[in-house]
Order: structure tokens, then sequence, then C-alpha cells
């Protein structure tokens, strides 16, 4: 049996070797310390497709469908862009609705589960409109339907138009800190004039996202969407998205009790719309372009979402065939890698999963040594302090 006291330890430099390890550590491509204000970068969008049709810079309501994308434009003076525009799924239009009256100013689009495409005219700077009024598309339809509602308290500006699980449309007001919710009191007609009830207000969280209006324009909602199959809602500001869980189909109580999770969408240059994804995996997201430097294009962007609730087969709306979903997913897989290539050129993504493939392999070296360089100064503590 060998004498434990007859082996030769090698003579360490302990404070040396676990700043070289820390050292290592800090410089480690990938790897960053965490201190005070440290902050992981926030997520970018992948961009999906630019939209190049001149009619389209005001962008404020964007919907995904199974082929492409639904938008309308913010109230515009130009009779032209005064439409609904559907895309193909390389953001070309295809065909375009015109109202049968003029609207006042179109904020946002959502969908219901039978395929109808509400526009929400509902937008109101002045706050002195006596009516606002939703434009009620169904599926094949050759002209939208004018409905008007009424406030209960007093006129409101609002650019975020849900859908609940009953079909029943929600407006979203766009003041600071509190947003008003906002629900027609009866079934809505086409020949009169139906009051809104206010059914509750949604606070939403603070950020530090960096946006064109600072931190207005982290407080004030500029538009909202519902999942495909029901059991999330989103609305987001011109910073953030905040998703929030519906259960049992009661989206005013998930917006007036839940608790959100968020999405920075930084940057963007005036944010103001909001969709998920055919398969509910994503939320793409469009600005408006009005006011940026000439040729600048409103550019579709995706951003992936962390898994929310399974959904039960009786919580799905429309929920495509296996064979369908799958056809989905591949069809956003094939946009998402056409969209990096145009943003990043030939080749670079292969050189950025290999760079970061390297990186996180330096970084876990780096982490080891410095794991095992605490461990060895603790052994050496244990033994210098273990006999008093």
């Amino acid at each position: 049996m060998t004498n434990p006291g007859s082996i030769r330890r090698p003579r360490w430099r302990w404070p040396a070797a676990a700043a070289a390890a820390a050292t290592a550590l800090a410089l480690a491509p990938g790897v960053a310390l965490a201190g005070p204000g440290t902050r992981p970068a926030p997520p970018v969008g992948r961009p999906v497709c630019d939209i190049r049709d001149g009619r389209l810079t005001e962008i404020s309501g964007l919907v995904a469908t199974d082929d492409g994308f639904v938008v309308v434009n913010d109230g515009a003076d130009e009779e032209s862009r005064r439409q609904i525009f559907f895309l193909d799924a390389r953001c070309r239009v295809v065909r375009a609705v015109r109202y049968p009256s003029r609207p006042r100013d179109t904020e946002d689009l959502a969908v219901g589960a039978d395929g109808t495409i509400w526009v929400a005219d509902i937008g109101d700077n002045d706050r002195a409109r006596r009516t606002v009024a939703l434009w009620r598309l169904p599926p094949g339809a050759a002209r939208p339907v004018l409905h008007r509602m009424t406030y209960p308290d007093g006129a409101h500006d609002a650019e975020a138009l849900l859908v609940d699980g009953a079909g029943r449309p929600v407006i979203v007001t766009k003041q600071g800190g509190s947003a008003g919710l906002y629900r027609p009191a009866a079934p809505l007609r086409a020949d009169r004039t139906v009051p809104l009830a206010r059914v509750g207000q949604v606070r939403l969280p603070s950020t530090t996202t960096r946006n064109p209006y600072s931190f207005l324009g982290r407080r004030v909602v500029t538009g909202g969407a519902s999942a495909p199959d029901g059991r999330r809602v989103v609305l987001r500001t011109y910073a953030d998205a905040f998703e929030f869980d519906v259960a049992d189909g009661d989206l005013v109580a998930a917006l007036t009790t839940g608790r959100p999770r968020s999405v920075a969408l930084p940057d963007e240059p005036q944010g103001e719309s909001v969709s998920y994804s055919p398969d509910g995996r994503s939320l793409l997201t469009v600005s408006e372009t009005a006011n940026q430097p000439p040729g600048t294009r409103p550019r579709i962007l995706r951003y992936a979402l962390t898994p929310g609730p399974t959904p039960t087969p009786s919580a799905r709306r429309n929920a495509p065939p296996p064979t369908a979903r799958a056809a989905d997913r591949g069809a956003d897989d094939r946009l998402d890698g056409a969209g990096d290539r145009a943003a990043s050129g030939p080749g670079s993504g292969d050189r950025a999963g290999r760079g970061g493939t390297a990186s996180l392999v330096v970084g876990g070296v780096a982490v080891a040594l410095a794991l095992v360089a605490l461990a060895l100064v603790g052994a050496r503590g244990v033994r210098r302090h273990g006999g008093r």
C-alpha cells in the first residue's frame, strides 16, 4: 500500500492559476460574465421578405395566412392606398379589396376562426370621433361590411384589435399606463350603431428596449394578435411584444389578470403591426416606413417564441392536418433561409454556424478551467485550515 505522504504533488501557484482561468473565461468568444447592469442582447428579427409595392409605406395592420399575408395602411390620403392588400409568401401584392366608402383611420387587422378578416378603423389621434368602426370581410367576399360603434365614456385613440374565443372583437386603446379593453355590448349590425362596453384594462410590464420614441414608445399599445389555436394572445408596443396565455377562450381574463412573457422588438422604425405565424411558433412584425430615408422598404420580420402550453384537440381553431402543418413548417424554414441569405450574403449562414460552434467550444474549455482552478483553491483551503 502506497504511503500518501510519499506522493510528490506539483507546486501550484494557486492565485495565479485561478486568475488565469478567470481571464480565459472572460475573454472567451461567446461567453459573458454577469455583472451589475449586464443584460442579454435582445433577439434580432429574422427577415422574411420585403414589401416593394409603393402603395404600402404606412402599414399599420398585419395578418399571416397559410399562403401569405394581409396588410392595411394607416389612414392614407391617397385613394390607391385605402385598400385591403393580400400578399403572397414573397410579399408581392396579388389582390386588393376596396372599401365601399372611405375609412377614417384603419389601424389594425384581426382574423376570426372562420377566416373572416376584421379591419379596425379605430384611430383617433385628436380624440374627436363620435363613432369608430370595424370592417368585416368574410372569406371570398368582394367588399367588406361596415359596423359602427360608440364608446361609453368618450372618445379614445386605439390601434389594436383582438378577436376572442367566441368570435367577438376586442379593442385595446393606446393610452400609456393602463390600456382600456372594449367589446361590443350587443351583436354587431350593419344597419345601426352598436354601443361598446368597457370590460377591463391591461397594464404592460416596464422594459428598457431601444426604440425611436424612448420610454413613451414602451408604454403605448400599437397592435395585437391572437394565436391560431386561440390559447395565446399578444399585444405590442413600439418596442416589445407581450404574450398572454388564454384559458377557456377568456381573452379578457387573460389580459386583465395574466402575467405576460415579453419579446423585445428593438429599433423598429415605427412598429405598429404584429401577427402570429400560421403554425403559432413565431411572431411576425412589419413597420411603417413613410418617414424613413428614400428607398426604405417595409420588411416583415420573424421573432421566435418560447414554447407555450400545448393546445388540446378541443382548443384548436381550424388546425390543419399534420401533413399541412409539416408543409407550413417547411415553407417557414425556406422563407427564413431566403431572408437570412438576402440579408447576410452567400455563405454567411455557414460561417456563422462554424463560428458559433467554435465559440461554444472555447467558452466551454474556459468554464472548465475556471471550475478546476476554483476547486483547487478550495482544496488548498481545506488542507490549510482543516487541522485548526
